[in-house]
């Protein structure tokens, strides 16, 4: 049962799935009718909601009016359970994003202990922690785990604590590149390992180091886990997140290029500001794994 408008289901139908078949599968009827009904929405508000594409995207209208109606599904969800005659707690789908990084090392305990204690179902998002905040921004998910501490419109934000990074490579990497030390001139001629055009964490250590203008060679590489290996296989050096990374330095499989440097990135929660329960207990269990796995913040 839905208590939203035929036509506000119809519109997050077809933005979740990607098509309007999809949606008209999800929604029992047919494409037809998914179809008239968004054309009778977007005349009703007179904008494009949609980009008639595969997949289908919001317009900036539709980000817009996706903000607005992500929050209406949760409370909806809560308040058919509330007076659904059905036993136990009604079965919900969040959707959040996250970094890559916190997912592989901290967010899927959270996720598994929500699931387990209340049935949540969780549509993951992944983006770097220093463009989560446009999920959340575009409608896309209720709640980001971001390096943002600064709340989007319409939104709350938690300090969660900091995930520190080490620059690693294999030791016999570090011999070869950095045995006269880590400084402008290594940094040039050493190859770079990094997740994506997005991360910039590599860089802000090189700047933490060194002024000088350097142009290493680069390998994009995107995947957290994927780093280590590289690392430890000999195709350059990289920021690792210390609870990926421990393991493998007390294994030697990797080493830490110099012990001196590091860099702390602080982690915020960012969330919907409604007034759902939903939402409170998925930041209640952030907030507990955030705590068993990352510093505190200063």
């Amino acid at each position: 049962m839905s208590l939203l408008h035929p036509q506000l289901a119809v519109f997050m139908a077809v933005i979740e799935e990607g098509s309007f078949e999809a949606a008209a599968r999800r929604l029992s009827v047919t494409p037809s009718a998914i179809s008239q009904r968004m054309k009778a929405l977007e005349d009703r508000l007179g904008q494009v909601l949609v980009l008639r594409q595969l997949p289908v995207k919001p317009s900036p209208a539709g980000k817009r009016l996706l903000r607005r109606v992500r929050p209406m599904q949760t409370l909806e969800a809560e308040a058919v359970a509330e007076f659904s005659a059905a036993p136990g707690p009604s079965r919900q789908t969040v959707a959040v994003a996250v970094n890559d990084d916190s997912l592989h090392t901290w967010v899927i305990s959270a996720l598994a202990e929500l699931h387990t204690a209340h049935d949540y179902i969780f549509d993951v998002r992944v983006d770097d922690q220093d463009h989560t905040l446009e999920l959340l921004r575009g409608g896309t998910v209720l709640g980001a785990v971001t390096g943002q501490s600064k709340p989007v419109q319409g939104c709350n934000v938690i300090p969660i604590g900091s995930m520190r990074y080490f620059p690693i490579a294999s030791s016999d990497f570090v011999s070869k590149h950095f045995g006269q030390g880590f400084n402008a001139h290594s940094i040039n001629e050493a190859p770079l390992i990094v997740f994506n055009r997005k991360d910039d964490l590599q860089w802000r250590l090189v700047r933490k180091v060194t002024r000088a203008k350097v142009s290493p060679a680069v390998h994009y590489l995107p995947t957290s886990l994927g780093f280590l290996d590289a690392a430890a296989l000999g195709i350059g050096w990289c920021m690792a997140p210390e609870s990926l990374v421990m393991p493998a330095l007390k294994s030697r499989r990797v080493v830490v290029v110099d012990e001196k440097l590091w860099l702390d990135v602080p982690l915020y929660w960012q969330f919907a500001a409604v007034r759902s329960q939903t939402l409170e207990n998925v930041t209640r269990g952030i907030r507990a794994a955030a705590a068993r796995h990352l510093r505190g913040q200063k």
